[in-house]
């Protein structure tokens, strides 16, 4: 048998992790086995194993395929060029939210991640992943928070870490709500406007627009 090309054993691979997306989503990480996920793929148990150390090391693989909404949320905030925090406050979310509503691979990622895998033992790492990029996330909001109340010239009712707390409560809280409720609501307008609406209570002026 002819071996495979680099091109071939990559298109391999990565039809494995998108059927163990669809598998994991269906069954649980847990629940779901190798066997079930060379059949999604039309594959062999081989064709995992040649590719995966095992069950495990093709999860971990899906979620390094994939961007988490935070982690996105983050790399925007940090890429931004907007001197405005509000402003660039407002655009994050709605672009985060947006591809989350959108991007069918984002939001099945983020689904398996938040519904479908028990964080113990050896995917205790992923678990780690969640909280570096919560923690990097929360971070970067504060330091716009506290930005943005020095150039509007204001006192924030709460801590500008508190505040950041907040809104990652409300963005979080929008999409688990949006996933659990199947899309039952426009999650791109409910988070502008909610988003709109959590600022000016603490009492931040919105750019005109």
């Amino acid at each position: 048998m002819a071996r495979k090309t680099k091109e071939e054993a990559i298109a391999t691979r990565n039809g494995l992790i998108d059927a163990a997306e669809c598998v994991f989503l269906e069954k649980g990480v847990s629940r779901a086995s190798l066997s079930d996920i060379a059949h999604a793929a039309g594959a062999t148990r081989g064709a995992i194993y040649w590719h995966f150390k095992d069950k495990v090391d093709l999860f971990k693989a899906m979620m390094e395929r994939g961007t988490l909404p935070l982690e996105q949320g983050y790399r925007e905030i940090e890429c931004s060029t907007c001197a405005d925090p509000v402003q660039r406050l407002r655009a994050m979310m709605a672009l985060v939210l947006r591809t989350v509503a959108s991007d069918e691979r984002t939001r099945r990622v983020f689904e398996i991640a938040l519904y479908r895998v028990e964080y113990v033992t050896d995917l205790a790492g992923v678990r780690e992943r969640h909280v570096t990029a919560s923690e990097a996330f929360t971070r970067q909001l504060s330091r716009d928070f506290e930005n943005a109340a020095q150039l509007q010239g204001i006192v924030l009712p709460m801590t500008p870490m508190e505040a950041a707390v907040g809104l990652h409560a409300l963005f979080n809280g929008l999409m688990q709500n949006w996933i659990l409720n199947e899309g039952a609501f426009d999650l791109v307008r409910v988070g502008r406007v909610s988003t709109d609406a959590y600022l000016l209570g603490l009492g931040l002026s919105l750019p005109a627009g």
